[in-house]
């Protein structure tokens, strides 16, 4: 922002000292202040020497004052626009009446310099405001004065007034207009008539966002965009999918009424829920990717998706160039006021691990929520308040002004372009009928509604226009309309020709290689690495580079780990980087987020390395050969919920690499729950979508309380059904080096939910040898070396942190009469090699199933449920509803009760 709007009604001496600065370096000053003054300066050479201290003092303080007036009008004509097509806007004051910039109605038929300020010349007063009125108080408030870069401000000012936030458009274009008008409306009203009382979120009342989406297609295809990803609630969706991503009406027809789907969806969504993929072509002949994601009813959910998905194809297909894609997010005016996720995504924009090169936010405000007037809905005065965390444009818009609403959005495209930047545009409009099409609005708006029935739609408003200018007859637009229900009559017949519904699976050329597993298979896959190779990747991966200086702690724990490699071991972290490496050697790349992913919330990966002497980042996992993938691992901002849904987004559109998502201790995830229960466990019998992220939960008891114990097993299993994911608890390096090679490289594509340990990190028993790599695989169950369960009196199953301290009692004891078994994939759950361990041990006296939470947690439910045949009996933690003991020695007294119960 330049010097003026730091002076205002200041003495003129401050004047005078801007004026000498103009003298001495006009580059100091804003554009606004040196257009000034060069207008300032033809004047005094056309007209003769005159001294700001002359009698002509009350004429520049005046000039003066009309800036001040430009700037209220830039800075708060947003307060005083006619945006609002069914409501009266609240009322703000002051307001930018001249009087109350200390200006006269003497003063309005005298011309200014100031003009020039606001691109017009020199001009009269009354002729500024009338420029300034029409740009900033129409059907269009801009807030923007806020951003910190004068070049963006700048931009905007110059775009704005230049044009006075208007567009000329040709006949044929308001015609081009008129037609996506007239599909957006005639579509919402044949379905309206059709299945009367359907829920379908209707889109009437903003029906000039399909004009306005069109708009931004065509005009970011011709800025050279490629591609568009798009989320968006249920709102207007129906309407997107059929007029923007041109999913055949026949289809949408036949999900009013379908009985049944085609195989591959066991369970399927609603309509207005369902993603779709397509590739358009513009009126100007551009092929352009259009992607509508599968979204919940969780609002805004699907906004960390798009973000997620934008980036994975910015990194692997655009080649770092996001130039070539827009992601886009359309809201609800309560829900982005409303919803949390909002400020983290905003949040995540601009950081090195998440940014997309700017979001187009398109807010399709009907004024009230579900029956909650926006009064109720927020504190802030806009819905979009939450723009200016991270200082972005705003643009509120006359939903009913059709031409303002594409000029803008075109514009706004041209600033994200430019600048990499979010923006948002703010469409007020209103909803027709209640929040669905069977509820009753009147009952809590009643005057609102009573103005909504009168008001006419936006096509038939912008018809009136164009039959008023000449532009269109009465007879072409009632025609236009007859031509278009014609045609949505003739796909509905075509509809009942459809026998199964098809819900075309999202992304269905990027998973042509891969699968859903059979629910019946034991899935397997080899993942051994030959020693050679092994021995290779360790070099690599602990090689410091002399010329760089590292913290003597790393310099040491690098010579541990390869003194550990010598000795033919690994320990956790050793496997875990060795797991990566071998990917990254293969060509699949690896990215891992979270609050501490760099180096581990238990200081054990260390996979970036700071520099002592500069701050800079070394990362080992990126120097192992030429030709490697990349390995891209983020500290994430403190949020789960977001990060996680842009995880899930960002792997869902990449398959071929292995996206991991890691928590500081397990029990953060809950804050995630919604990406759990709407996606990780149900995307797959929803909506046929393939996704292979995985989670690294950190689990496990210790002691450390109620909220650093247990990561909730029990929850998730409660979300499988149908091999819907893979649920892990390893226990050993070689456990996680062929989990996370498994997930990699097979072709099976369903989540990875790992609870990884935290004391076991260091724990000397949890080592492997090199032979444990490079021979086998995953183990979903491992048996007992030291005890057969033939020798047994009692069998035991178990998983997780406290089987060591089984193990370890044991030996204390000298016990050969207990056998100690590790389950380490509890879903699919190994019943049957369980089953035959039990089945074939007659002579044991007790089969137990040991863990470490409450009998209500942890995986005993699910098994007790799911397996009652086994007949195992349970040595726990009591039943609770915390999950752990806050007190350590209450922890302690706990675990031996479990260890007494197993060895007594």
């Amino acid at each position: 922002m330049d010097k003026f709007s730091q002076v205002g009604n200041q003495e003129i001496g401050a004047v005078e000292e801007l004026y000498q600065t103009y003298l001495s370096n006009p580059d100091q000053l804003g554009p606004g202040w040196r257009h000034f003054f060069e207008g300032y300066e033809f004047s005094r050479k056309a007209y003769g020497e005159v001294s700001l201290a002359s009698s002509d003092e009350v004429r520049i303080q005046k000039e003066f004052k009309i800036l001040n007036l430009i700037n209220g009008y830039r800075q708060r004509g947003h307060l005083f626009t006619r945006t609002n097509p069914v409501r009266k806007r609240r009322t703000y004051t002051p307001t930018l009446d001249y009087r109350n910039f200390g200006l006269g109605e003497e003063d309005l038929d005298q011309t200014f310099h100031a003009g020039n300020e606001i691109g017009i010349g020199s001009a009269t007063l009354a002729e500024i405001i009338r420029h300034l009125e029409a740009t900033y108080c129409e059907s269009i408030g801009v807030e923007y004065l806020y951003l910190r870069q004068p070049e963006l401000i700048d931009w905007l000012k110059f775009r704005m007034e230049k044009s006075k936030n208007s567009e000329e458009f040709s006949p044929e274009q308001q015609k081009h207009i008129f037609y996506h008008l007239n599909i957006a409306v005639s579509f919402e009203s044949f379905i309206h008539r059709k299945f009367v009382g359907a829920k379908r979120f209707s889109l009437e009342g903003t029906e000039a966002l399909i004009p306005a989406l069109d708009a931004m297609i065509v005009h970011g295809a011709s800025l050279g965009v490629e591609e568009f990803v798009i989320g968006m609630a249920h709102r207007g969706r129906l309407n997107v999918l059929a007029n923007i991503l041109e999913k055949p009406y026949s289809s949408i027809f036949k999900e009013f009424y379908a009985t049944d789907y085609e195989e591959g969806i066991s369970l399927g969504d609603v309509k207005y829920h369902l993603g779709y993929e397509n590739t358009i072509t513009t009126d100007h002949g551009e092929r352009v990717k259009l992607n509508l994601i599968p979204n919940p009813s969780h609002l805004e959910t699907v906004g960390s998706l798009t973000e997620g998905m934008a980036r994975a194809k910015i990194d692997h297909q655009y080649h770092d160039d996001d130039t070539k894609i827009i992601p886009v997010i359309i809201h609800g005016d309560s829900a982005i006021a409303g919803q949390g996720i909002v400020y983290e995504i905003v949040q995540m924009s601009l950081l090195p691990g998440y940014k997309t090169g700017g979001t187009l936010h398109l807010v399709v405000n009907n004024q009230v929520g579900f029956t909650t007037d926006y009064l109720e809905a927020r504190s802030s005065t806009y819905c979009t308040d939450v723009a200016k965390v991270t200082r972005c444009p705003v643009f509120h818009v006359n939903g009913d002004d059709v031409e303002a609403l594409i000029f803008t959005t075109r514009m706004a495209v041209e600033f994200r372009q430019h600048f990499h930047s979010d923006v948002f545009i703010d469409i007020l409009s209103y909803r027709k009928y209640g929040h669905n099409e069977g509820d009753e609005p009147r009952f809590t708006q009643p005057l609102l509604y009573k103005i909504i029935a009168q008001h006419p739609n936006p096509r038939d408003i912008y018809a009136q226009q164009l039959v008023s200018s000449g532009i269109m007859t009465q007879g072409d637009v009632e025609t236009e309309i007859k031509h278009f229900d014609q045609l949505l009559e003739d796909n509905f017949e075509q509809s009942k020709l459809i026998d199964k519904l098809n819900i075309k699976n999202f992304l269905v050329s990027a998973y042509e290689n891969y699968r859903f597993p059979d629910p019946c298979e034991k899935y397997h896959v080899p993942t051994s690495l030959s020693e050679a190779k092994l021995n290779e990747l360790a070099v690599k991966i602990n090689y410091l580079p002399p010329e760089k200086k590292f913290f003597s702690k790393i310099i040491k724990l690098t010579d541990e780990r390869k003194q550990m490699i010598l000795s033919g071991k690994v320990d956790w972290a050793l496997a875990e980087l060795l797991a990566y490496s071998s990917l990254l050697d293969l060509g699949i790349p690896v990215r891992l987020s979270g609050q501490d992913a760099q180096r581990g919330t238990f200081s054990h990966r260390h996979s970036a390395l700071v520099l002592e002497d500069s701050g800079e980042k070394y990362f080992p996992l990126n120097h192992l050969s030429e030709n490697q993938a990349k390995f891209n691992v983020y500290n994430s901002p403190l949020n789960e919920y977001g990060v996680m849904g842009f995880e899930y987004g960002y792997s869902m559109t990449y398959p071929k690499g292995l996206t991991i998502w890691e928590a500081q201790f397990g029990d953060f995830a809950n804050v995630a729950q919604v990406i759990f229960d709407q996606y990780i466990c149900s995307a797959g019998e929803k909506w046929g979508m393939m996704n292979g992220l995985v989670l690294l939960l950190p689990h496990g008891y210790e002691g450390q309380g109620p909220e650093h114990s247990s990561a909730r097993i029990e929850r998730y299993l409660s979300l499988c059904s149908n091999y819907n994911m893979h649920i892990a608890v390893p226990t050993t390096p070689a456990g996680i080096f062929h989990l996370l090679r498994r997930q990699a490289i097979g072709n099976v594509r369903i989540p990875l939910v790992i609870f990884t340990p935290k004391s076991l990190l260091r724990h000397p028993k949890v080592v492997s040898s090199l032979q444990e790599l490079t021979s086998g695989s995953f183990e979903n169950l491992i048996l007992d070396k030291q005890v057969k369960s033939s020798e047994a009196k009692t069998i035991v199953f178990t998983y997780g942190k406290i089987y060591y301290e089984l193990i370890e009692r044991r030996e204390k004891l000298e016990n050969r009469e207990v056998a100690i078994h590790r389950v380490e994939q509890i879903y699919p759950f190994p019943s049957e090699e369980i089953r035959d361990i039990i089945y074939n041990n007659n002579k044991t006296n007790r089969f137990l199933w040991v863990q470490d939470e409450p009998a209500n947690m942890g995986v005993w439910p699910y098994i007790s449920r799911k397996f009652p045949d086994l007949h195992l009996e349970v040595v726990s933690r009591p039943e609770s509803a915390s999950p752990a003991a806050g007190l350590v020695e209450k922890h302690k007294k706990r675990l031996e009760r479990i260890l007494e119960a197993v060895f007594n």
